[in-house]
């Protein structure tokens, strides 16, 4: 790796997308029936380092990362996932679901590289986050 001053932050984030349905439990108004979504997942790792092609880690093998987490819950009903049993999977969930996914797979495979945080887009322009606290 080569080194680089303590306070640098280097950050990389890959797209991909999946479709499911899902309806929310307890919730007044459209979305407790069942309905689908195209949804949009952006995953962002960062780094202090980089490696001695001076980069955080290759494109390609985050988006294979991200996209193994999002095959277990393309084209599936939400709710009927084991995860999604006890809590509503809303954007937030879905987001947390996926980081700490995300997370476990690159503490075996990439111990050098952090997951900061993963945004799940239900439309075009709403969003929501999970990550760590800076």
């Amino acid at each position: 790796m080569l080194n680089n001053k303590e306070e640098d932050l280097y950050e990389l984030m890959v797209e991909s997308s999946f479709s499911a349905a899902h309806y929310l439990r307890g919730y007044k108004g459209k979305c407790e029936s069942l309905h689908g979504h195209n949804f949009r997942v952006q995953a962002e790792v960062k780094s202090r380092e980089l490696n001695e092609l001076g980069m955080v880690m290759d494109f390609k093998d985050l988006k294979e990362v991200l996209n193994e987490v999002i095959k277990r819950i393309d084209h599936k009903n939400l709710n009927e996932l084991e995860v999604f049993r006890d809590e509503n999977p809303t954007s937030e969930n879905i987001a947390k679901y996926i980081y700490n996914q995300i997370r476990k797979s690159m503490s075996s495979n990439f111990p050098l590289f952090t997951i900061s945080k993963v945004r799940v887009w239900e439309t075009d322009n709403s969003c929501a986050s999970f990550g760590e606290v800076v």
